[in-house]
């Protein structure tokens, strides 16, 4: 079953400056990085309470569907057992992606709404980087 927002992801044009806005200002806590292939700083994980975050990237690209420019990538469910939600979704219908364990050591899957949204399904691990944030 679905137990919450897990995170929010937005694209962003200058990370440094969104991290500064809702950490510094806004008061919210940076949790870590995420580094690309050659260990630059690519995006950001900022911790919004309990067990929500907001996801950030680096690039304001046109991406499968999306309208250019927009900052939205998808939205994220927590859940408590991806195979059983997976399971149970499929039932309705719905196409579900395979899953698969993503880069920060969470099992996720993928949805899309009818008018084209995707949401991520989350699972968290005792490897998760988010875990000791929980």
């Amino acid at each position: 079953m679905i137990n919450g927002m897990a995170h929010i992801c937005l694209s962003v044009e200058n990370l440094d400056v969104m991290e500064e806005f809702y950490v510094k200002k806004l008061g919210l806590s940076h949790a870590f990085d995420f580094k690309g292939k050659n260990g630059e700083r690519v995006g950001a994980y900022i911790r919004i309470g309990n067990r929500a975050f907001l996801e950030m990237f680096i690039g304001r690209k046109k991406a499968d569907s999306q309208i250019e420019g927009l900052a939205y990538r998808h939205v994220c469910l927590e859940v408590d057992d991806l195979s059983d939600t997976v399971a149970a979704i499929r039932s309705h219908g719905v196409e579900v992606s395979e899953p698969m364990l993503g880069s920060d050591n969470s099992w996720q899957a993928w949805i899309t709404d009818p008018e084209g949204n995707r949401i991520e399904l989350h699972q968290y691990t005792p490897e998760s980087w988010q875990y000791p944030f929980l």
